[in-house]
This record gives structure tokens, sequence and C-alpha cells, in this order.
């Protein structure tokens, strides 16, 4: 397998929606590197496999749980560059060119900055920030790009936080390697933006990641998600 080779690692979970559409965007916009693109159900009710295998998506079954889904479709990859991304967010055009040109300029791990597909003052200056590359900014809607080598000696994502879980991998990633920040944008969905309010959304996520922070269990934070972000 070629050293420049990419798997893409999408986790969903009833996303039979768009799922299709995404992934024919991710074909689309590459330019030869992606090798293979597993999508890592975690045990949808509808028709997101059906959907991603029609749309050309290796697919890989798992426990329910975002950090899960990802360290299973890594354990599946044959590529030696990893890609996490999330279902309902599109890397610009090229994307897996500058992943390639970043890595064999040196860099280990990296991601894209922050862009919505809703023109919200306030979500605006929430993507503004991820141009910044301090650690606390980095989550998983900006994608993750990794080699597979540097991924295992981190260790993967941890299993046993259900949020945060993008915010704690990259502390253990600055150890292994050396991280790359793009100066362009993936596009993500503000659909739950949408649903909750700008404003009352940000300000729980921002709870949450405050709570991570300062040492809250991550049953604290994983029932504060559940009770007020995840309906």
């Amino acid at each position: 397998m070629s050293a420049d080779s990419i798997s893409l690692i999408i986790p969903v979970l009833n996303e039979e929606g768009q799922i299709g559409d995404v992934i024919q965007k991710l074909w689309d916009l590459q330019s030869g590197h992606i090798e293979e693109i597993i999508v890592v159900d975690g045990g949808s009710d509808d028709r997101t496999v059906e959907v991603a295998e029609s749309a050309g998506a290796a697919i890989v079954h798992s426990k329910r749980g975002r950090a899960k889904q990802m360290n299973a479709g890594a354990e599946k990859a044959s590529g030696e560059l990893l890609y996490f991304l999330h279902a309902d967010t599109v890397p610009p055009e090229y994307y897996d060119r500058e992943i390639v040109t970043a890595v064999t300029g040196g860099y280990d791990f990296g991601c894209f900055r922050l862009q919505f597909d809703w023109d919200h003052p306030l979500l605006n200056v929430y993507s503004w920030f991820t141009r910044f590359g301090f650690t606390g900014l980095r989550f998983g809607d900006q994608s993750l790009f990794v080699t597979k080598k540097v991924f295992e000696k981190a260790g993967g994502f941890n299993e046993n936080l259900i949020v945060m879980e993008d915010q704690e991998i990259y502390r253990r990633l600055h150890i292994h390697g050396k991280f790359y920040l793009s100066e362009q944008n993936v596009i993500t969905s503000a659909r739950k933006y949408k649903e909750i309010g700008p404003v009352k959304l940000q300000f729980m996520f921002s709870l949450i990641w405050l709570g991570y922070y300062t040492g809250f269990k991550q049953n604290t934070l994983v029932n504060f998600y559940k009770r007020f972000i995840l309906p």
C-alpha cells in the first residue's frame, strides 16, 4: 500500500438522508489519494448502510459510540493515512492532496478550519476561532487526519469517553507527532444549531467544554449532553 494512500473513516448512526450525497462529494472532491471510504455504523435502524454501500463505501459494523466506531474503522483501514470525518461535514476540493502534502512535509496529524452552512453571526465567530492552533479549540467537526503510525502510538480514541473524545485525542497526538492546521475550511451542517437555537446550543457546548477542563466526571458530562442536546 502506498504511503500516500488515505482511508477516510465516517462514524454514522441513522444518516440515510445525507450520507449518500456526502460520500459522492468526497469521491468528487478528491484528487486520487483516497484508497477507501469506510462508513462505520453504530446500529442504524434506517437505510444508512444500504445508501452508503451504494455510494461506494465499505461498511464496518461497530458498537455505538463515536470513539468506538472510529477505532473500529481505523482497525479495518488499509491506508497509511487515516482521515476521520463527521457524516454531515464536507472538506474542501483536493482535501486529500493537502493532507498528503502536509504529511510528506513532516507533519503527523492535523485538521482543517471550520465553516458552517448557515451564515449566522455567532457561528461565524465560533468558526473564526478555529484558525488558532490552541488544542482546546480542536473539535471533531473540523475533521482529523493522522498517520496510522502516530494514531497507534497514541493509542487511538479513548473508548471510555462519549463526549470530548476529540479534544482528548489531540492532547495525546501532540505527544507523538507534529500538528498541521490548514488555512482551508471544511463545511459542516448547522442542523443542530437550527434545531435547538445557536445561542442556547453554543452555551451548552461551552458548559461541557468547561466542565471537561475543570475535571467533571464523564458521566456528568454525558448526562448533561443527553438531557439538553441529544434529543
